[in-house]
């Protein structure tokens, strides 16, 4: 089933939090999913979307560590002493990141599979005392796994977000962000098309499970809401059951790195 475009233009947006029991490492996380569906009244439909919290997986996928097992090396002691950051999860930071490139108050800033992100995306939020949640192992290949266990169960194709929450520049407050995905196109390109006034467009390309995992974090929280999943309907996205991942762009080609960084293209 590639590249079917959904029939839903003239349906409302609709998004399901789908609440879960706590999980723990090594649970199977489409048992955990499939119950969430059974206590919301919800099953998947064809072409729906499920957004699952990028914490619920790695949790899942027991990659928790405790930082009482690390040991800090020099780099991660002079880390905490310039930036405030304990020197064992900077250890982890170190270990986890493909590059860093600094940090401020608490924060190291991060290159992780092509992603500018805080700290390698590990998080101790929603994490049990004195221990760290690093990021899932191969988010998009998840994604795509849980995808193919919901047909197998229910017989229906899905796309899948597997979520972060961000800060954007100079802005205070954090939205989603997709770190994998599949069962559809994550991002749409527009560039030739025209605008209201008949311009071609030169660079926009949307980021379409972006903007899926935003509104999804309406619902979802960041807190002790105990939703790590929600279901969207009616999403305006071309469904491909062979899409998987997120696409990138080199440095050279990013707005910010390249202002902030002194790159040129």
């Amino acid at each position: 089933m590639a590249f079917q475009k959904s029939d839903s233009s003239v349906q409302p947006l609709e998004i399901f939090g789908l609440k879960s029991d706590l999980i723990h490492p090594n649970d199977d996380i489409f048992q955990k999913i499939k119950l969430a569906f059974q206590n919301a009244g919800q099953q998947p439909k064809e072409n729906d979307i499920l957004v699952i919290a990028e914490s619920a997986l790695a949790t899942a996928e027991n990659k928790i560590v405790c930082l009482s097992d690390v040991v800090p090396s020099a780099q991660a002691l002079e880390y905490e002493k310039l930036h405030q950051i304990d020197a064992r999860e900077a250890e982890l930071v170190i270990s986890e990141s493909d590059a860093i490139f600094g940090g401020v108050f608490g924060v190291l800033l991060t290159l992780k599979n092509g992603l500018l992100c805080p700290n390698a995306g590990i998080d101790n939020s929603n994490a049990p005392e004195d221990c760290v949640i690093l990021y899932p192992e191969n988010p998009s290949q998840s994604a795509q796994k849980i995808a193919r266990s919901v047909f197998d169960e229910f017989g229906v194709h899905i796309g899948v977000i597997v979520a972060d929450s961000r800060t954007q520049p100079l802005r205070l407050g954090c939205t989603g962000v997709a770190i994998g995905a599949a069962g559809f196109s994550a991002t749409v390109d527009k560039r030739g098309e025209v605008d209201l006034f008949g311009k071609s467009l030169a660079v926009t390309r949307i980021a379409v499970a972006d903007n899926l995992a935003s509104a999804a974090e309406a619902v979802m929280g960041e807190c002790d809401e105990s939703t790590p999943f929600a279901l969207i309907r009616n999403a305006q996205v071309i469904f491909d059951s062979n899409a998987v991942g997120i696409p990138t762009i080199p440095p050279e080609e990013c707005m910010y790195w390249g202002v902030l960084f002194g790159m040129k293209k």
